[in-house]
């Protein structure tokens, strides 16, 4: 008597399934809530957790598609910060609109993120590597100096009167946001133009590649949802200063891309997830926590360069052609085990 025969499910339940998933993840982060189900201090850290994954998900397109090295993420976050913050206090009404009209500040803090990381992307057509990572640096210096002296938005002193907007709904849905737009962009033609780049730029332009779209293009996406993040951390801690996007702020986006591993989104979640919650439960330590960090990047550079999850992928981030031809790969490699 032959056992029956288990079969995957079909292509519709599949395709299905992710929305289906997203769907409830967002009404939970509603309800959940809402019913007092999650207490003050659970919502922060999930708010935390959210808020890094879009950053590590932004830094990983170039830092691991493209395979440049950039420093100056926490640069672009605190211009989406600060542009955020200012549209929604001096620009939209204070109230009860104020929260329909949220989305708008923060799509125009990500927007002059992108403005400023189109730039950054003009200065690496000419330099890749540690030139580059200079370069990055620079432009997050150039950044907090500016904000430090501007008074129009507070200076060194920071920047108040910012309504709490920011829920936990919001951040999950900025995040699924974040994942959709990077993961159906990294599997286009324009993200194999990106992951070119990183193979072999050289090699690329003489195949016909346009490398300066792609650079220009992984940068404007990058530095968009850094913005965005930027935007949500302001309206969730209501107060912005420059001494929060420093030099530090960029190796923790760092840490959480390399512990994840490079070129996979799954990575990022990964990574983003367990440097915050490793992050709270080392809050005991006080400042001795902040010197854990920086000797994590050192052992992970050391040891496992690639992090977690690098270059590979979960299954239920890979477009459907891409996920059958894993299956079917595997189906071989089975048959030719028992052969």
């Amino acid at each position: 008597m032959s056992t029956p025969k288990l079969h995957a499910p079909s292509h519709r339940h599949r395709k299905g399934m992710l929305p289906a998933l997203l769907a409830g993840g967002l009404a939970a982060s509603y309800l959940l809530p809402y019913f007092g189900v999650l207490s003050p201090y659970v919502q922060l850290i999930l708010i935390s957790v959210g808020v890094n994954i879009i950053l590590t998900s932004s830094l990983n397109l170039v830092n691991g598609y493209m395979g440049e090295f950039s420093v100056g993420h926490a640069g672009f976050m605190a211009v989406g910060a600060y542009g955020a913050a200012v549209l929604s206090v001096n620009v939209l009404p204070y109230g009860a609109a104020a929260p329909w009209l949220f989305p708008l500040a923060i799509v125009a803090g990500g927007l002059a993120a992108a403005l400023l990381g189109c730039v950054v992307a003009l200065l690496s057509f000419k330099t890749r590597g540690d030139y580059l990572a200079i370069v990055t640096l620079a432009f997050l210096m150039i950044v907090k100096s500016t904000l430090e002296n501007l008074d129009v938005v507070g200076g060194a002193r920071g920047f108040l009167g910012i309504e709490k907007l920011t829920t936990l709904p919001w951040v999950v849905a900025w995040s699924v946001a974040t994942i959709w737009v990077i993961r159906n962009l990294v599997h286009s033609r324009y993200g194999r133009d990106i992951q070119a780049v990183r193979d072999d730029e050289i090699a690329a332009n003489q195949t016909g590649v346009d490398t300066r779209r792609a650079k220009v293009l992984a940068f404007s996406v990058s530095s968009f949802f850094a913005g965005v993040a930027g935007g949500l951390l302001a309206h969730h801690l209501q107060f912005i200063n420059p001494r929060m996007f420093d030099i530090a702020k960029s190796t923790d986006m760092l840490v959480m891309v390399y512990l994840g591993g490079i070129g996979s989104l799954g990575g990022s979640i990964l990574g983003a997830t367990i440097y915050t919650l490793l992050l709270e439960a080392l809050r005991p330590l006080g400042a001795f926590r902040m010197m854990l960090m920086p000797l994590m990047l050192v052992l992970l550079m050391l040891f496992r360069p690639r992090g977690i999850m690098g270059m590979r992928e979960f299954s239920w981030l890979l477009p459907a052609c891409d996920r059958d031809a894993r299956e079917a790969a595997a189906s071989d490699v089975d048959k030719d085990g028992k052969a």
